[in-house]
């Protein structure tokens, strides 16, 4: 069984969703692990994905409604992860997901200290996305 599955855009939620059936995003049993984990501490949870340099470029998980999302946004996936209750959107700056739709990407967790504002950065992990070109 896979430990996440993808659904559509939130009805009334601000941005773009992604088309299609195939998800652009998946999670390593690690990041569901994690998620899992954060989920526990901090309440519904959501990642955005931008195109900033250095950490900017990593997704970032806060909780849930916390980072504010619009026009300038696109929501690629609503991620089940098992035993937590509420999807986790995970979304991404229209002008990164230009540069990036071409690819899919699959969240990992490395050791080490990422962003101070990701909620994962005390734990001394951090998320990372791996990539690869979509069929």
């Amino acid at each position: 069984m896979s430990d996440t599955s993808v659904g559509g855009a939130v009805p009334g939620s601000p941005g773009v969703a992604v088309p299609g059936a195939a998800s652009p995003v998946a999670l390593t049993p690690a990041a569901a692990e994690l998620i899992r984990s954060l989920r526990g501490r901090h309440g519904p949870l959501m990642f955005h994905q931008s195109g900033g340099c250095c950490d900017g470029s990593a997704p970032m998980c806060y909780p849930a409604g916390e980072f504010r999302t619009g026009s300038s946004d696109v929501l690629l996936a609503s991620l089940t992860v098992h035993e937590v209750p509420e999807p986790v959107e995970f979304w991404i700056s229209k002008s990164q997901w230009e540069l990036w739709k071409h690819t899919r990407l699959t969240v990992d967790v490395v050791p080490g200290r990422g962003s101070g504002f990701s909620l994962e950065a005390p734990d001394g992990v951090r998320f990372l996305i791996r990539s690869h070109l979509a069929p």
